[in-house]
């Protein structure tokens, strides 16, 4: 059986879907599971290494052909996301391709691990530079479009998915530009969720944990292919039908949510909530404050460690 095709529609189908950072590892595996749930594809990928240098050819090409091969449609960007003109370029291919745009999903991002200390600001600037202007800008340029379908009267039924990860909720040694770049993501969403909300759209996040080229050496360990016959808990093919269930008409509701995914558990991540609280009424003094800390402490939730911290 072919993508898309079979006795019964795709929970996906008809639906024109942009997936960026798609030619390799999570990406990838998101679009070929759009495109057998009977979606349209934009395969973006720009082609760089794993520390965000251009690569000798682009993978998005290749994926195209696969999901070609099995009888879907799909198309290749290998434009920049994380420019202005790159992002505006990305939702003109959908609209070029395939006249319209449903879904988005924000995947695209590469690692430059440091300790803080030995952390240079250009590694800084180029993981906040993927990460977040990557998620901002074809955020940004998607939603204009949807707003201007919605204020002319068509119907909008538009899904955003975001990329986080566990780095950004907790953080993770080595990772402050990573975790810090995945924590505004986090930040990112819910302002869009509340924004866009009104004109149709829906924006949630994953917090995925699976087998990539950024995972597969910081996590050798952990992210070890298991035993022939066993189930491959690290597969990125395990994280993707959350995200087809949010990119498609089911989700329908759902906005503004955290999941945390991986192998075969989902996890809706609940974030900050207030906590023991103490109010006075009055201003404390330094001495009246720590004491006041001090015991809503031992009255508080211990928080979870950062990864790679016990």
């Amino acid at each position: 059986m072919g993508v898309g095709t079979g006795a019964g529609k795709g929970v996906a189908e008809g639906r024109v879907v942009v997936v960026t950072g798609a030619g390799r590892g999570l990406g990838r595996a998101h679009a070929l599971a759009f495109a057998a749930e009977g979606a349209k594809v934009v395969v973006n990928d720009l082609g760089v290494g794993l520390d965000g240098l251009q690569g000798p050819d682009s993978p998005a090409g290749q994926v195209v052909s696969e999901i070609q091969a099995l009888g879907g449609e799909a198309v290749a960007h290998g434009g920049d996301i994380a420019t202005g003109e790159g992002a505006a370029s990305l939702v003109s291919c959908a609209l070029d391709s395939f006249g319209r745009l449903d879904t988005l999903v924000n995947n695209a991002g590469f690692l430059r691990d440091r300790m803080l200390v030995n952390l240079e600001e250009d590694d800084w600037d180029a993981v906040m530079r993927v990460h977040l202007k990557g998620h901002f800008l074809p955020l940004r340029a998607a939603a204009v479009w949807w707003r201007a379908e919605a204020k002319a009267g068509r119907r909008v039924a538009a899904r955003v998915v975001n990329t986080s990860s566990g780095a950004g909720l907790l953080g993770s040694v080595g990772q402050g530009n990573y975790s810090a770049a995945k924590a505004g993501i986090l930040g990112l969403t819910l302002v869009s969720a509340a924004e866009m909300g009104r004109y149709g759209v829906q924006v949630n996040a994953i917090a995925p944990a699976a087998r990539t080229r950024m995972t597969e050496r910081a996590f050798a360990e952990t992210m070890a292919a298991p035993a022939a016959g066993a189930f491959d808990a690290m597969a990125p093919e395990n994280v993707s039908p959350l995200v087809v269930w949010l990119g498609a008409d089911g989700s329908a509701g759902v906005t503004g949510r955290v999941f945390e995914v991986e192998g075969g558990r989902i996890t809706v991540m609940e974030g900050w909530r207030p906590g023991p609280t103490a109010d006075r009424g009055a201003r404390w003094t330094p001495a009246e404050a720590g004491e006041a800390a001090s015991k809503l402490l031992a009255a508080a939730e211990s928080p979870l460690p950062a990864y790679g911290s016990v």
